[in-house]
C-alpha cells in the first residue's frame, strides 16, 4: 500500500475519532484530535506528490497550515480567539484562491455554464449574510464576518474549475463555516451542530486536497470529462 494511502486512512480515522468526541463531549478527545487533522492532510498531499515525483503545491501546503492555526485559536473561547481563527482561515481561502487562479479559474468561469457559478455564490453570500446581519452587529463581528464571506465565496467559486472533488470540497467548507457563522449570530444552531461542522469541513478539506491530488496525477493528454478540466492557462 503506498504510504500516502496509509496517511489519509490515519486521516480518516481521526477524523472519525473528532467526530465521536464532539457527538459525546469527549473534551480530550477533542483536544487531541482536532489540531492533528490539516497535518495529516498536509502530509498526504506531500506523501502523494513525492510518490509521482513531483512536489507538493506549496499553496496547499501553506493553506493547511493556516487552518492548522484556524483549528488550534477556535478551540480557546473568546472573541479574540474566535477573530484569530478567522483570519488564519482568512488565510486559508486566500491561499487556495491563489492556487486555482493560478490554475486557470478565472478564464474557466468566463466560459458557459461555469460563468454563472459567481452569480450564484454572491447570490448565497449575500443572501446568508443579511440573514445573520442583525445577531452579528450585536457581537460586533458584522463587518469582519462580511470581509471573510466574501473571500470564502471568492475561493468556493474559482474550485469549481479545478474538478467536481474540488469544486464539492470548497462547497462543504463554505457550508461548514456557514454553521459556525449561524451560531455565533444566534439564529440558528441545528441538533448535532458541532458533529455537522467538523463532518462538513474534513470532509470539504478532504475532496479539495484528494482532488487536486487526482488532478495533478491526470498523465497528460488523458481523456477528461467537461467538468474535470479547468482551461488552460
Amino acid at each position: 500500500m503506498p504510504r500516502s494511502r496509509t496517511v489519509l486512512i490515519a486521516f480518516l480515522v481521526v477524523t472519525a475519532a473528532n467526530l465521536l468526541a464532539n457527538a459525546t463531549g469527549g473534551g480530550t478527545a477533542l483536544l487531541l484530535t482536532k489540531p492533528l487533522l490539516m497535518p495529516l492532510l498536509a502530509a498526504y498531499l506531500w506523501r502523494a506528490s513525492a510518490e509521482r515525483g513531483a512536489r507538493p503545491d506549496r499553496l496547499l501546503l501553506a493553506a493547511l497550515a493556516f487552518a492548522t492555526g484556524g483549528d488550534i485559536a477556535l478551540m480557546i473561547d473568546g472573541t479574540g480567539w474566535f477573530v484569530a481563527g478567522m483570519a488564519c482561515f482568512l488565510g486559508t481561502h486566500l491561499c487556495y484562491l491563489a492556487a486555482f487562479t493560478s490554475h486557470g479559474a478565472a478564464t474557466a468561469l468566463r466560459r458557459p455554464p461555469l460563468v454563472a457559478v459567481p452569480l450564484v455564490y454572491a447570490l448565497l453570500t449575500v443572501v446568508a449574510l443579511a440573514w445573520m446581519w442583525a445577531g452579528l452587529t450585536d457581537v460586533g463581528l458584522a463587518i469582519p464576518v462580511a470581509g471573510y464571506a466574501i473571500a470564502l465565496a471568492a475561493m468556493a467559486t474559482t474550485a469549481t474549475t479545478q474538478g467536481w472533488r474540488v469544486g464539492l470540497g470548497a462547497a462543504l467548507f463554505l457550508g461548514s463555516d456557514l454553521l459556525i457563522a449561524a451560531g455565533v449570530a444566534e439564529v440558528a444552531q441545528p441538533p448535532g451542530a458541532p458533529v455537522l461542522i467538523m463532518a462538513s469541513y474534513a470532509a470539504g478539506q478532504a475532496l479539495i486536497v484528494t482532488g487536486w491530488v487526482a488532478r495533478a496525477s491526470t498523465p497528460p493528454g488523458s481523456a477528461v470529462t467537461p467538468a474535470a478540466a479547468p482551461a488552460a492557462r
